[in-house]
């Protein structure tokens, strides 16, 4: 028999619903419209309203067009435009050239070139656990943090690197928090006594479905279950950390198993995911995780070094976006579907707030050779046709099964009371509550923003905070 994954959630994805995020909250404009319909030259040039995920996409054209001149872009959220960074200097050409691309250009004074001479020394001079270094194009400088336990001589050595950068090239900040990896024993998925947060479900480059979680569950147990002391139902294929990223490649031990291509938001809503998609400065991104449910916030660094005190992870998403123990390897996606990253660690918790770091599913899919969501194909994998849901999603990816990114199916069980305590599903209400059908799941409004019409919040707040609670008869730290 066929391990099914979530079946109430899998009915309503395959009665063809497609949860709205944002409803008229978020929603942008289409990409690649002008701000006005004029002709005239003016206009011509003028920068583009587009969808968050297509500026990233224009950013990485851009980034290739422009060369050594591009250093660095970001979304602007308000006037909905791609911001890109260019190299002071005579070439007027360049200018003109990221214009007519459709984004808003800003001439900088640090190239690439020198941030990433200045990441070098801090690497080599500072790689303190507690510390971590971001670029921030919306500065053109590197963002430092240090958190909570860097004091003393530690402190002076981080403080002093970035003196020794300048203050146009470098900045530091402290954080209330600890650095740390988010996982813990409790609920969602299971392996040696953690718990983690599934993030997506994938193809594996040989055809069997499996799903991508935090390298730091990885390597912390070889085998997961989706219940706590549950028989095992997934077997580490792949794990990366600490080092090169954050990754995991989990496949199912039923080769028969579905796994749709979702991400449950809570009150047996979900989310389809069609695409794995890289991120922009100022996007906004929400994360799903087996503690803490749902959370929302925006990108503010890419390429960001952590020194954990497991060891040092590159290459990774810094955000805004809370997250607590349990939820690490859960997913980060966007309000239009695409699969952006799987929670590492970071600082903080969803009371007080904190900074929250992430793999990014594109490297992570490009490590592993698997295939996410319509079958955009890592690692040399054909991509075959881009169609999402239930259609064909090439690259072995056959049928609707293994297609995709299930954020909740760590855990099909039923938890306590009733309700669903999947990885990324929500185990975190009271009995009998259901989270998302129009019930705060945030300790606080997060700017109105809305999603599968209920408020997101930033904060752990009344329904979210409980973690596992009573639903799930789970405790977590």
């Amino acid at each position: 028999m066929s391990h099914k994954r979530i079946p109430k959630r899998k009915a309503a994805f395959a009665a063809g619903t497609v949860v709205a995020l944002g409803a008229a909250a978020i929603l942008l404009p289409n990409a690649n419209a002008s701000q006005d319909g004029s002709s005239n030259d003016a206009a011509a040039i003028a920068p583009k309203t587009l969808k968050a995920t297509d500026a990233s996409d224009l950013a990485s054209q851009l980034e290739e067009l422009l060369g050594d001149a591009f250093a660095g872009s970001y979304y602007d959220s308000d006037s909905q435009q791609l911001v890109v960074n260019v190299i002071s200097g005579d070439n007027n050409n360049v200018v003109v050239q990221a214009k007519k691309a459709g984004a808003k250009v800003r001439e900088v004074d640090n190239s690439l070139t020198e941030l990433a001479a200045g990441a070098k020394t801090l690497k080599e001079e500072a790689t303190v656990p507690g510390t971590s270094w971001a670029v921030d194009p919306r500065t053109n400088k590197i963002l430092v943090t240090a958190d909570s336990t860097v004091t003393g001589d530690k402190w002076n050595t981080i403080e002093s690197t970035v003196k020794s950068l300048g203050s146009d090239m470098a900045t530091i900040k402290k954080s209330a928090g600890t650095f740390k990896t988010f996982v813990s024993g409790g609920d969602a998925i299971f392996g040696g006594g953690a718990r983690c947060s599934l993030g997506f479900n994938v193809t594996a480059g040989d055809g069997s479905p499996a799903f991508l979680t935090a390298g730091h569950c990885g390597v912390a147990a070889e085998q997961w279950a989706d219940a706590e002391d549950g028989q095992p139902i997934a077997t580490v294929d792949q794990a990366t950390f600490p080092g090169d990223g954050d990754f995991a490649l989990v496949k199912y031990d039923d080769p028969a198993t579905e796994a749709p291509s979702e991400v449950n938001v809570g009150g047996g809503q979900t989310v389809a995911i069609s695409q794995a998609a890289d991120a922009e400065v100022g996007l906004q991104v929400f994360r799903m995780g087996s503690t803490t449910g749902l959370a929302d916030g925006q990108v503010l660094g890419l390429d960001a070094t952590v020194n954990y005190p497991e060891g040092t992870v590159t290459g990774l998403i810094q955000t805004d976006v809370c997250a607590e123990p349990g939820d690490s390897g859960g997913s980060l996606f966007t309000q239009d579907g695409s699969a952006i990253g799987l929670t590492s660690g970071g600082s903080g918790d969803c009371t007080a707030g904190g900074e929250t770091f992430f793999q990014p599913v594109t490297t992570a899919l490009q490590a592993v050779g698997a295939t996410l969501g319509a079958g955009d194909a890592a690692g040399g994998a054909g991509a075959g046709d881009d169609q999402a849901g239930g259609e064909e999603a090439g690259a072995g990816a056959g049928d609707e099964a293994g297609a995709g990114g299930d954020a909740g199916a760590g855990a099909g069980e039923e938890a306590g009371a009733g309700e669903e305590a999947g990885a990324g599903g929500d185990a975190s209400a009271s009995p009998g509550e259901e989270v998302g059908a129009g019930q705060e799941v945030g300790g606080e409004e997060a700017g109105g923003d809305v999603i599968g019409g209920e408020e997101t919040g930033n904060g752990a707040g009344d329904a979210a905070g409980d973690a596992a609670g009573d639903a799930a008869g789970q405790t977590h730290n």
